[in-house]
């Protein structure tokens, strides 16, 4: 399913002369075109597959004075200094909804300022193209905010000429932060409407980009989605299923990750646990089980695509030794031993024998 554009507009940003960062503003939305919706499709896609994301609202916190004013020559007269220190916040900029698309632009360049600031703050520097896009998915409306950058590519011509030209690079995209306007008009007290794309290369530099927003984060998607996998275990445990049952319980919840991934559409736990085997004799589920935790499941979550790995594999490393096998070869082709702490594997894999082979007769 599409999504229905509402305003879309992109801002440039760069390094000037002055080794300064310098935004070049659009000051109208593009047309809705097709080609706007394939590429609004695709950037709505893209975030959706990015793991690891966290989840929160605007920061409960007295909001901080922003200025607008840090490259501002310092001859400037200090009442008209004085004057442009303060600025409005991202949330101030947003209102209660976005209005009309000479609000929607007005927000676009402000929110980008607030974004070169978080960044000069941050001793950062980011280039790219500060994309932002309002739109309707699935019943829902979404305000998305991406810094993209671009890849080279080369094209032979008719003349067999080469031919360069720079794309937007929107599957590495790793700067991200949507809004669910929706949930922010009917539910904000649930601090769940703002989602973003954590840390990369072990370096939290999502920070300046929550900051910039005033997202505080409330939800470890990827902890949430972690728990999930591992409360099914639990609950699977105690209702003694076969082992059959059990790898086709996980195929179950398997399908329904890969549904929901597809469609961008939230994890709910209810909707699972509808999916799940039933206790029919305490009249129990997996809503009641995940109720009675210590720390219970969020009710809806997005999902995580490396939750899906666990549902299928074993894997695991330490002391210099890698090993992963399909669930279900455990207890057929291969077999634990708790006792001896030790893992019997039946049918080594051709490769690995070989090297074997080679390495006894050494």
């Amino acid at each position: 399913m599409s999504a229905i554009i509402k305003h879309f507009v992109m801002h440039q940003l760069s390094i000037n002369a002055q080794q300064r960062l310098e935004l070049t503003p659009k000051n109208a939305c593009f047309e809705v075109t097709q080609s706007t919706e394939t590429l609004a499709h695709e950037i709505n896609q893209a975030f959706n597959s990015k793991p690891g994301k966290g989840v929160g609202g605007f920061s409960m916190s007295h909001p901080q004075e922003t200025d607008f004013a840090f490259e501002q020559d310092a001859s400037a007269d200090t009442e008209s200094a004085a004057q442009e220190t303060t600025g409005p916040t991202f949330k101030e900029l947003l209102g209660n909804a976005i209005t009309d698309a000479e609000h929607f632009i007005d927000l676009s360049k402000g929110a980008s300022q607030l974004l070169i600031k978080a960044l000069v703050e941050d001793g950062l520097v980011e280039t790219g193209y500060i994309v932002f896009v309002h739109y309707e998915f699935l019943a829902t409306e979404y305000l998305l905010i991406a810094l993209l950058n671009t890849k080279q590519h080369v094209e032979v011509t008719d003349e067999l000429e080469l031919s360069y030209s720079d794309h937007l690079d929107v599957p590495k995209m790793q700067l991200a932060v949507r809004l669910d306007l929706t949930q922010y008009a009917t539910q904000p007290e649930l601090y769940r409407y703002i989602s973003f794309i954590k840390g990369r290369m072990g370096r939290k530099v999502s920070d300046f980009f929550m900051r910039f927003v005033g997202c505080e984060e409330k939800v470890d998607i990827k902890a949430q989605n972690k728990q999930l996998i591992a409360q099914v275990d639990d609950y699977l445990a105690t209702e003694h299923l076969s082992t059959e049952e059990k790898q086709l319980t996980r195929g179950v919840v398997a399908d329904y990750y890969k549904q929901k991934i597809a469609s961008g559409e939230d994890i709910n736990v209810a909707e699972l646990s509808a999916k799940l085997p039933k206790n029919e004799e305490q009249q129990s589920d997996f809503s009641v089980f995940n109720a009675h935790l210590e720390q219970p499941l969020e009710p809806i979550f997005q999902p995580d695509r490396a939750a899906l790995k666990p549902l299928a594999k074993f894997s695991g490393q330490g002391g210099g030794v890698t090993v992963s096998f399909d669930r279900n070869l455990l207890g057929d082709k291969v077999h634990y031993d708790p006792i001896s702490d030790t893992l019997v594997i039946k049918g080594i894999p051709p490769n690995l024998k070989d090297q074997l082979s080679k390495a006894d007769n050494d």
